[in-house]
């Protein structure tokens, strides 16, 4: 795999990353929230289409997606999509960090299995 190639890789699970924080933001916004939890749909949808957070989170999606295409026309699925895990790994992380979610034993064995098996695909390549 090219050091181009895994760039992309990395870009995109950053990115899907990276829009999973955003959404979360997005998701707990007091409207938002309200709109949920009242089971108001009409005004849920009129919030999350405003909310810079929910927007900014949907449009990574699109992004990231776009690049991933990009990877898959590069590389074996098999060889590229354990590379997805890595994104367990900055999703816990930016958790812990930005939205200060709790760190077990069990998450971070967990995750520290995942990016062990990530290292053995990436290294059969």
């Amino acid at each position: 795999m090219s050091l181009g190639t895994f760039f992309l890789i990395l870009s995109s699970v950053a990115m899907a990353t990276s829009a999973q924080l955003l959404l979360k933001l997005g998701m707990s916004h007091a409207a938002v929230r309200a709109a949920v939890e009242g089971r108001q749909w009409g005004s849920l949808v009129q919030q999350l289409v405003v909310n810079p957070w929910v927007v900014t989170g949907l449009s990574l999606y699109v992004l990231g997606a776009a690049v991933w295409l990009l990877v898959l026309a590069k590389v074996e699925l098999s060889l590229a999509y354990p590379f997805v895990g890595l994104g367990f790994v900055i999703t816990m992380l930016l958790g812990w960090w930005f939205l200060n979610d709790a760190l077990n034993v069990q998450r971070v064995m967990g995750t520290l299995l995942i990016t062990a098996g990530v290292a053995l695909v990436a290294r059969g390549g």
